[in-house]
Formats: C-alpha cells, sequence, structure tokens
C-alpha cells in the first residue's frame, strides 16, 4: 500500500474511497508557467543609490535592480559608468620568432 501511495499520489481513506493529491503543479520541471500568480512574494528591490527594500511582489523573483539615471550624474561619472558598458578590448601581444629551422638538413637521416 504504501509503496503505490509514494508512487501514484494515492491514498486511501476510512472510507476506502480514492483521493489523488494533483494539481497544475505536478508536471512543472523548471518553473510555474503563469502569467498570473495566487499569492505575493517577498522580494528586495535594489535603489540606485544601494538601498534596499524587502516588498512583495506579483511574480516569484529574489531581487529587483532600478536603472541608474544618467542625468543625474556629474559628467566624469557619466563617462566611466559610460565607458564601464562598452566592451573590453582583448591585447594581443604577438611575438615574432625568428624561426631557424631547415628540413633539409635533416634529410639525410630519413630512411627511404
Amino acid at each position: 500500500m504504501q509503496f503505490t501511495k509514494l508512487l501514484c499520489g494515492i491514498t486511501n481513506n476510512a472510507k476506502t474511497s480514492i483521493v489523488r493529491y494533483l494539481s497544475c503543479n505536478t508536471a512543472a520541471i523548471v518553473k510555474v508557467h503563469r502569467s498570473i500568480y495566487a499569492r505575493r512574494y517577498p522580494t528586495v528591490m535594489v535603489l540606485p543609490n544601494g538601498a534596499t527594500i524587502n516588498l512583495s511582489y506579483h511574480e516569484p523573483r529574489r531581487i529587483i535592480k532600478l536603472p541608474l539615471d544618467l542625468s543625474l550624474l556629474s559628467e566624469a561619472e557619466r563617462k566611466a559608468r559610460i565607458e564601464k558598458r562598452k566592451p573590453k578590448q582583448k591585447i594581443r601581444i604577438d611575438d615574432d620568432v625568428e624561426d631557424t629551422f631547415n628540413a633539409n638538413k635533416y634529410l639525410k637521416y630519413m630512411k627511404k
């Protein structure tokens, strides 16, 4: 009885009626695909200045980060932020190695 209870989610009540505990989340593997959630979830909202606020959000999110308004920054800070957004360029170092290897020098050692 316990074996079938674990496999199928079926239990017997005192009146021997079968009750199944299935819901819409039974087949969900990664996340529940819903557009409207039934409850509100605890979430941390991070303001642009670094302050955090705990709130309840209608979607299951752990953290929400608000964007920074560049018009409020000074000119130097604005340029520094924009430079951070640009992709970094990789530095390539090319070493020129002189190759003095001569294959004809070793032809006499090759077996014919």
